[in-house]
């Protein structure tokens, strides 16, 4: 069986993908592919996993938890979304680094469902904006503390990739950048479904329509169904353009109120964060889904 994941990573998604997923449901178990409802794995994983911190899992564990998350259904790939699955938001940042337990939670994974096939899914974010959002969910009054101390210009997302690729090279790793997520999801919803790249989806401009004016989703709709033929390429330069002159300012403004924050910091962030993903599209075994 194919198992997959989708991680998050934290405040970058907001349930979207798996709202997105449900939609599909239907459509998707006629293809072989089973979106369970979150409240079927989402406790029971993490129970699980942090059982296996201690011990190794029983040897009926792995049938056991796909009876309760597929309820009787028969499929050939579950598709589960738990932005949490590494650790909690106070956590993300434990030992001044990205998700410094996502390799062993990743193990965890692939011991539990042995012999299945594993995929895991994540998006990754500017930490220029990432740590303001991540700092809002936590119980965290001071940064230094929410980052252990850690200087954000060393908070590297492709030292995060790394180590679950060198610690599970069996596990296949999808990685994106939350920044073109608009331009590239519903190629995102058809890989975690394992699609072919033509399948019709439902929500495929679910995310555009939600951060785009009304005046200019429905330019952008009339301009497809005149042009029907056009290939995701051409797609994705047209959802590009529209967002250029459509997208509602209140959706993709950022809030980056640190204290200490200066424009300076905003701008080496950035550019550090450009070249940390320029690494991670070169990773071998990572597939980087780029506009």
């Amino acid at each position: 069986m194919q198992i997959v994941f989708h991680a998050g990573v934290h405040c970058t998604d907001d349930d979207r993908i798996l709202k997105c997923l449900l939609k599909n449901r239907a459509d998707f178990a006629k293809l072989g592919a089973t979106v369970p409802p979150p409240g079927r794995y989402r406790k029971l994983l993490h129970q699980t996993m942090l059982a296996m911190s201690e011990a190794a899992p029983s040897d009926d564990a792995r049938d056991v938890l796909i009876e309760s998350i597929l309820d009787g259904d028969e499929t050939e790939r579950v598709i589960m979304s738990n932005e949490s699955v590494f650790c909690v938001p106070n956590m993300a940042l434990r030992s001044g680094a990205f998700y410094d337990k996502a390799q062993e939670r990743v193990r965890f994974l692939s011991e539990l469902f042995e012999g299945d096939e594993i995929e895991i899914f994540m998006s990754i974010c500017n930490p220029a904006t990432f740590l303001p959002a991540l700092f809002a969910k936590t119980k965290y009054e001071d940064f230094a503390e929410m980052s252990f101390g850690a200087d954000p210009r060393d908070l590297l997302w492709s030292d995060l990739v790394y180590r679950i690729r060198q610690n599970n090279p069996n596990v296949g790793l999808t990685v994106w950048c939350n920044e073109d997520t608009p331009l590239i999801w519903a190629q995102i919803i058809r890989e975690l479904a394992g699609l072919n790249p033509n399948e019709k989806i439902k929500g495929g401009f679910d995310l555009i329509a939600e951060i785009m004016t009304k005046e200019g989703i429905q330019r952008f709709r009339a301009y497809l169904a005149r042009h029907s033929t056009m290939s995701e390429i051409q797609k994705r330069r047209v959802i590009s353009a529209f967002l250029d002159k459509f997208a509602r300012e209140d959706m993709i403004e950022e809030e980056l109120d640190l204290p200490g924050w200066t424009d300076e910091l905003v701008d080496e962030l950035t550019e550090i964060y450009d070249e940390d993903v320029f690494e991670i599209a070169r990773i071998p075994g990572v597939n980087f889904i780029a506009p």
